[in-house]
């Protein structure tokens, strides 16, 4: 007989076993839900990246966007969700808890979460599916379960789960589990996987998150950036909006397709292309998520990020994506259903000249009895007992509510 039979196991064996066990018995518990009731609506809030990206965040910046986030009437126009978004993590302790970077964040994420909802807003963070984040920080492979605890405890309301370093992963599994981490820590989480539509999410994500990303990131640019196609990276306003053809059948309360964050206020588009990209997005029934400074923002920005009567295409209970009904070179019409038998039509000039546009209402068998406004002049502009005609800018829109 081995005289070691009887003896104790040394304690890292112990450990190796315990956390095998709770492993299996995490696996067989099978948390297989998402939190319902969530995000009806598409998200609104803000983000750090586009305008901060790694360097230029820190707990001022996100205490001053909160502030700035209620006294530009944002949030009055449904703004939420202030989200951290990479660079906020440095390491793990000991016991392989995440832990924030102490210099940008002296206070910790508890009291900065506190913070925003203080001020009647939500907050979120970032993390990547992978091993390491897009910016090389700690992430959420194999700590997923500690992670959702570590949400939960201080506050989080809303995760985006990116996707870098997550070579040999499996997408689907790599993101159900971290929704079932979320739902075992017992805290209501908005969950946006941050896939880039590499594995069309749009096809199984419905059961695992709130929404998910259908393109590629954005860049801060209007059409095609060197030939790519814009499906990791590369994106644009028109790159990401073209990638959304098709997939409308996916989106609905709850589950929504994403073609990433706004570029309105950022300093490159013109006045009329942040209009365009901001319907266009409305359009789309896609998250609402700002990513430039709201401190600094000008007049124009903030007319374009809080006209209520847009915005409320984007947040219509029915939950419908709008669709293109009509594409002819240069010229777009997009058709999106509305709550009570309303309809949102949108003309969009994606041409470098204004053009004369015209609508036939006969050709959508909408009748004459209907009335039209332009939401972005505010005004009444006649019925669908004529054809409709405009002058539309170019990269400009016109965005029409038909109602009865």
């Amino acid at each position: 007989m081995n005289k070691h039979a009887n003896s104790k196991p040394k304690a890292p064996v112990m450990i190796r076993y315990f956390t095998a066990i709770m492993a299996l018995l995490i696996s067989l518990q099978g948390f297989s839900q998402k939190f319902d009731q969530l995000a009806q609506t598409p998200p609104m809030g803000w983000n750090s990246w586009n305008k901060f990206a790694c360097d230029g965040i820190n707990e001022q910046v996100i205490r001053k966007t909160a502030d700035a986030m209620v006294s530009s009437g944002m949030k009055d126009a449904g703004y939420e969700y202030v989200v951290i978004d990479d660079c906020w993590q440095v390491d793990r302790d000991s016991s392989g808890f995440i832990v924030a970077d102490p210099k940008k964040f002296p206070s910790g994420i508890k009291a900065l979460a506190d913070y925003v909802h203080s001020k009647g807003l939500k907050f979120g963070i970032y993390s990547c599916a992978g091993r390491r984040t897009c910016a090389g920080r700690p992430a959420s492979r194999g700590h997923e379960y500690q992670d959702a605890i570590s949400y939960a405890r201080w506050g989080v309301d809303y995760l985006k789960l990116d996707w870098c370093n997550a070579e040999g992963q499996n997408a689907k599994e790599s993101y159900t589990l971290m929704r079932d981490a979320l739902y075992k820590a017992g805290r209501p989480i908005v969950f946006s996987l941050c896939e880039w539509g590499t594995n069309k999410p749009w096809e199984w994500a419905g059961d695992v998150g709130h929404l998910w990303r259908s393109s590629g990131d954005i860049g801060n640019h209007w059409d095609k950036v060197d030939g790519n196609d814009g499906r990791i990276w590369g994106g644009s306003v028109l790159v990401n909006l073209d990638l959304q053809k098709g997939l409308e059948k996916y989106a609905g309360p709850g589950r929504w397709n994403d073609p990433d964050m706004l570029e309105v206020g950022n300093g490159v588009l013109t006045i009329a292309e942040e209009r365009a990209h901001f319907s266009l997005w409305c359009m789309l029934a896609a998250p609402l998520i700002a990513g430039n400074d709201l401190s600094t923002m000008s007049k124009e920005t903030i007319g374009i990020l809080t006209n209520k009567e847009v915005i409320a295409i984007d947040q219509d209970k029915l939950g419908k994506q709008g669709y293109l009904i009509q594409d002819e070179e240069k010229f777009q019409i997009f058709l999106k259903p509305l709550s009570g038998g309303d309809t949102a039509i949108f003309l969009f000039n994606r041409g470098d000249l204004p053009r004369e546009m015209t609508i036939d209402w006969k050709k959508y068998k909408i009748g004459p009895d209907h009335a039209l406004r332009d939401l972005w002049k505010k005004q009444a502009v006649g019925t669908t007992s004529t054809d409709y005609k405009a002058n539309v800018g170019g990269h400009d829109v016109v965005m029409l509510r038909v109602a009865k």
